[in-house]
């Protein structure tokens, strides 16, 4: 089972690679605009000298792998390698290949290329990160800059080298504003997806109630909506009396019979949250 799971981590990894860098000559290239972190640097140096993204992010990257491994796991630093070779490679293998009939170049509307590019970029970043693995590049200057200054806000530094990147964009391409606006828009896009990709689509609501009738609401839960109910003993603060705490996960769409379980018991007192991912067991019990 574990040799399946490793074997399951590089293909996903792997394929991220592969994804990434085919997004790059479709959406980023033909559109001239420098994408986040080290590629972004990398993307400009191409445009003006033509050298190409792929030899120069694997430069980048080999050294401050070998820099930050002693920092790190060894099982991220592995995986963090497979990506950048993959992705290198295939960036200096695509150099060779006539992809102009796939190319998508914004003429009508200019933001739908690095739209994409963004999420396709935020979807790689979150499926490597949660295999235990990172694109490479800005992430390793990260984890470089943690471990000699872990009191730094590190999305302050992230966010500032990013800003530079977009800066200076505008100078490489024809001092345009556009690139800029695009290099921004790509980056809020990527981040937002890979937060989404890492915080998980297992979105549930936490209800939290204080009852005097714990049996007998705890088993209309779990009758009515069949997820398990912890209950914990607690004391009123106004009337010192002994009360019970009841708590429990249930899907959203479960809300509104939630609601009718609890106009069943007059007195009872329930609040929710927001449960941005569950782990374990959260099927519904048999």
């Amino acid at each position: 089972m574990q040799t399946f799971r490793k074997v399951q981590d590089y293909i996903v990894i792997i394929f991220a690679a592969l994804l990434l860098a085919f997004s790059y000559h479709i959406f980023v290239y033909p559109n001239e605009f420098a994408p986040s972190g080290i590629p972004g640097i990398a993307t400009m140096i191409q445009h003006t000298t033509g050298f190409s993204v792929g030899f120069l992010t694997f430069l980048v990257n080999i050294p401050l792998l070998l820099i930050v491994h002693r920092w790190v796991d060894s099982e991220y630093v592995i995986h963090t390698t497979v990506f950048a070779v993959v992705f290198s490679g295939f960036l200096v293998c695509l150099d060779h290949i006539d992809l102009s009939m796939l190319i998508y170049e914004t003429d009508n509307s200019m933001i739908l290329g690095p739209l994409t590019g963004g999420v396709i970029s935020g979807f790689c970043y979150g499926i490597v990160m949660r295999r235990n693995g990172c694109t490479g590049g800005s992430d390793l200057i990260a984890a470089w800059i943690h471990h000699h200054k872990p009191q730094m806000n590190l999305l302050w530094v992230l966010f500032a080298f990013n800003a530079v990147v977009a800066s200076v964009s505008y100078f490489v391409y024809d001092f345009k504003i556009e690139p800029v606006i695009l290099c921004l828009m790509y980056c809020f896009i990527s981040s937002k997806v890979s937060d989404m990709m890492l915080k998980g689509f297992k979105e549930a609501v936490k209800f939290e109630i204080v009852t005097e009738q714990p049996k007998e609401l705890k088993m209309a839960i779990m009758e009515t909506l069949h997820h398990g109910v912890t209950e914990i003993s607690a004391v009123g603060g106004f009337t010192n009396q002994n009360k019970t705490l009841l708590i429990c996960l249930v899907n959203k769409r479960q809300i509104v019979e939630f609601q009718k379980i609890l106009e069943q018991f007059p007195g009872s007192f329930a609040y929710l949250s927001a449960v941005k991912e569950t782990m374990g067991n959260f099927s519904r019990s048999k």
